[in-house]
């Protein structure tokens, strides 16, 4: 903030500059009369995100500081510009009626918006979560809580650091908590711009954690939550919650449930796994993930639900098939899952609704759709009933069949958006409030009312009700009659031809009639308030109920896309083994021209016959499609959707890796070797019998010899490793075909081409085989390369094929001794070389004599020619 150098402050710059210090790095919104101010180095910035006017304002002697403010009634237009764009923003608000103030209007911090802590809904994505995290590091262990204060979601979770840190990607946090000490490490450790927040490290201590949930949930001990067991992750959820409250947010009902996220019963994705299959985000500008293809949800509950659904699929398969059943109706019956879309797209966002709700924070336009969702809601309770897959869900509305009934029978149908518009509610709520509407509608017939009671009690007819800015509203009395006037009646004024007296009665009334509109929007906010109160309780079962909603949405998504795209359900079995026929991909295929079919494959994996596939073929000939679509399947198959094939059976897979693709993180310091020998080692430390490993071009970042070398040891070291993980092996080093010939498990495919009249031509179909060229140049051809510059690539090929057949060594790494430590990278099987190794480690050179020599290199001549 800019420091004011005058010594001598105007009152209400000294409360700023008070209320400022309490809370450093926020922009305060400090409210003035009808205006939000912002100050210093907050008006500079202010004025240029929202572009409003900078001007000065003076402070004191010699003295002045920036300035720059809106009108109160656009705090909601303003306020998620400078959340939106990184700030932290407190707003503060007048405490008291400036009119009763008798100094300086008395002002505090009402609200403070976060990144991490928004509800507005400029600000956070309505199909997207929007999660405040928590981390502390602690012996190579990482604890995560996570929240999303618009849905009232509040998990935690601890583990080793690598899951940790592909936890934190896979959900994206707006805003991380760290402990002023660890926030360097996390930051190394995350290797991503998110935005960190520091706590003073004692926020991060266990027995202050731990008052924060037992005063939370009202506890006395954590073994009911389940999480005894879980301290770092304790510690992250005690930061939470007092974050929360430092940040003005004390109303925390729908924060009802704190979970504990178990990876061991879901399919575990990790971080370059989920960015390499391209599940939530393209790596194109333009490009569609997998979620965009998934995402037929017509309500954005089914929407969030999709996401967490996706990153982490089931591998329980009764789970798995409960979902199935209910995505095989809506397949089945188009008319239901018609009915059922068209009535989940009338319902609002409920769970986004029940937080406002219990913060306060929802309009009375905005309650009254609450009541409407509510109420086709009881449509599709109807619409489930006698379906007996869905006796599972919770859908229990009676509960939240009661809230509507008290919204609608309290708030006006036409009620305004926020509170201070007025006419909230309907007539005879409250006597007052209907009281104060009438003399609004009827002041002057009211006046009138007055009049002629004064007149039948005086007789005087020719009396009269009269009004200025001097004394208001008045009883005029010619002089005439002036001795008729009541004793109780006061004296205001003489005029020439009469007098002007008021009443208590009529001075009561003209109050009324004065302050009529302010005290009906006092009177009404004050009800509001109090009405919300009483709607608490409905809170959980609304959440509970939209749970039931979105996972209906996402499973009737699965079913419409299915019936579109002609998926089928798959098949899970106890055999470790994946059998897929005609197998798609399920991206690529929406966005061929209509004219042009995806071609489809057969494809088998298992952990003995097949274990390997080593998959040869054309640049561009689709490769990396395959190997793609086999993960994808696998996934849609376990978050509980159909998949494009014809058929599949599948054994449950707990874990995909991939290394795919190449990537530079220059800004790190790490080229692209380092980059996919780091996700490399990430795979082979990490594995289990039942894993999906997809590796494309392996060591094509580094020289052709160190790269077939690695690609070798990697492929043998997966074959012969105990866990025996399923494996798809793309590569254009085709030496790694004889691999095939000595290990079990390893099987050579290839996609096929044909060449014609020059040309080639993809045929997209995975052949069994291996094959011998990639065809670079031909692609080259396609891509418009210039001739020149093809002629002399096919010449310098001949060159190196040529020389390549004089030295036949080249064809493949030499042979290498095995050893102890590690796994051989050549072993020759060859018997008679290994006979001939046999008979040159008996020889002594030392003691051999020339003719002995001789006589022993004949022998070998024999053995070989044998």
């Amino acid at each position: 903030m800019t420091k004011v150098t005058s010594k001598k402050e105007t009152p209400l710059m000294r409360q700023y500059r008070e209320i400022k210090e309490k809370h450093p790095g926020t922009i305060l919104l400090f409210r003035v009369g009808d205006f939000y101010e912002t100050f210093g180095e907050d008006a500079i910035l202010a004025s240029k995100i929202l572009g409003i006017v900078l001007t000065k304002r003076a402070n004191g002697k010699a003295s002045h500081v920036e300035l720059a403010g809106f009108p109160h009634h656009s705090l909601d237009v303003y306020l998620p510009k400078l959340v939106r764009n990184g700030y932290r923003v407190a707003v503060c608000d007048q405490l008291e009626d400036p009119k009763k103030a008798k100094t300086i209007v008395k002002r505090g911090v009402t609200d403070m918006i976060t990144p991490g802590i928004a509800l507005h809904d400029q600000v956070i994505e309505s199909k997207k979560n929007n999660f405040l995290c928590a981390a502390f590091v602690l012996d190579n262990q990482v604890g995560i809580s996570y929240i999303d204060f618009s849905t009232g979601e509040f998990q935690l979770t601890q583990g080793a650091i690598e899951p940790m840190v592909s936890l934190i990607h896979g959900l994206s946090p707006a805003e991380i908590l760290v402990a002023k000490g660890q926030k360097t490490e996390i930051q190394q450790k995350l290797n991503s711009n998110y935005y960190l927040y520091e706590l003073e490290d004692w926020f991060f201590e266990i027995d202050f954690a731990k008052d924060q949930i037992f005063n939370h949930y009202q506890v006395k001990n954590l073994k009911g939550l389940g999480i005894e067991n879980h301290e770092l992750a304790i510690i992250s959820s005690g930061a939470i919650l007092h974050y929360l409250k430092e940040t003005k947010h004390n109303n925390l009902g729908h924060l009802n449930v704190l979970s504990r996220l178990d990876f061991e019963n879901c399919l575990w994705l990790d971080q370059f796994t989920v960015r390499n299959l391209e599940l939530v985000q393209s790596a194109q500008p333009d490009g569609k993930s997998l979620l965009d293809v998934l995402d037929l949800c017509t309500n954005p509950m089914g929407s969030r639900l999709l996401r967490k659904w996706l990153l982490r699929p089931l591998i329980d398969p009764e789970e798995i098939s409960q979902r199935h059943d209910v995505v095989s109706l809506f397949y089945e019956e188009s008319k239901f899952e018609k009915n059922i879309g068209n009535i989940l797209q009338n319902i609002g966002d409920l769970e986004r609704m029940s937080t406002k709700l219990t913060l306060g924070k929802i309009g009375p336009r905005e309650l009254n759709q609450m009541a409407q969702s509510i109420h086709e809601v009881e449509k599709i309770k109807e619409e489930l009933t006698d379906r007996k897959v869905f006796r599972t869900f919770p859908f229990e509305i009676k509960d939240i069949l009661a809230c509507a009934k008290q919204i609608n029978s309290t708030i006006s149908e036409a009620a305004p958006a926020l509170t201070h518009k007025g006419d909230i509610f309907k007539p005879h709520i409250n006597s007052e409030l209907d009281e104060q509407r009438d003399i609004r509608k009827n002041g002057k017939q009211h006046l009138v009312n007055i009049q002629q009671k004064a007149i039948n009690a005086t007789g005087i007819s020719s009396l009269k009700i009269g009004f200025n800015n001097v004394f208001g509203y008045f009883l005029e009395v010619t002089n005439a009659h002036k001795n008729k006037v009541p004793e109780h009646w006061i004296r205001k004024q003489t005029l020439t031809n009469a007098e002007r007296y008021i009443t208590e009665e009529l001075k009561e009334y003209e109050q009324k009639i004065l302050f009529a509109e302010d005290r009906i929007v006092a009177l009404e906010k004050e009800m509001y308030d109090q009405f919300l109160q009483k709607l608490q309780p409905f809170v959980p079962f609304v959440q509970k109920v939209s749970l039931a909603l979105a996972q209906i949405d996402c499973l009737r998504g699965f079913g419409k896309l299915a019936f579109e795209q002609q998926y089928c359900r798959p098949k899970f079995s106890e055999k470790k083994s994946m059998n897929f026929q005609k197998l798609r991909h399920p991206v690529i295929e929406t966005q061929l021209p209509s004219n042009e079919p995806f071609i489809p494959n057969d494809l088998f994996l298992d952990n003995d016959q097949q274990q390997i596939i080593v998959l040869t073929g054309p640049n561009m000939s689709g490769k990396s499609a395959i190997l793609r679509q086999t993960a994808l399947a696998v996934i849609m198959a376990q978050m509980g959707g159909f998949i494009p094939a014809d058929a599949a059976e599948i054994g449950i897979v707990d874990k995909i890796f991939t290394r795919v693709g190449a990537s530079d993180n220059i800004s790190k310091g790490e080229s692209t070797f380092m980059v996919e020998m780091l996700e490399t080692s990430s795979i082979l430390n990490n594995l289990s019998a039942n894993s999906l490993v997809l590796l494309d071009e392996i060591g094509r970042g580094t020289s052709t010899y160190d790269g077939i070398s690695l690609a070798w040891s990697i492929a043998e070291f997966l074959n012969h490793c105990r866990e025996k993980p399923k494996v798809l092996f793309a590569t254009h080093y085709h030496e790694l075909n004889q691999l095939e010939k000595n290990n079990n498990g390893i099987v050579n495919y290839h996609i096929s081409s044909k060449q014609i009249d020059g040309q080639v031509v993809f045929l997209r179909k995975l052949t069994k085989g291996s094959s011998n060229s990639s065809f670079g140049i031909h692609v080259a051809a396609m891509a418009g390369m210039p001739k020149n510059v093809l002629q002399r690539a096919q010449e310098i090929l001949l060159d190196l094929e040529t020389e390549r057949d004089k030295n036949p060594k080249r064809k493949a790494p030499p042979n290498k001794a095995p050893q102890t430590n590690q796994i051989e990278l050549f072993e020759n099987k060859n018997k008679i070389w290994k006979s001939l190794e046999e008979e040159l480690s008996r020889v002594d050179t030392n003691t051999l004599t020339p003719i002995e020599a001789l006589l022993k290199l004949n022998e070998l001549k024999i053995l070989i020619k044998k």
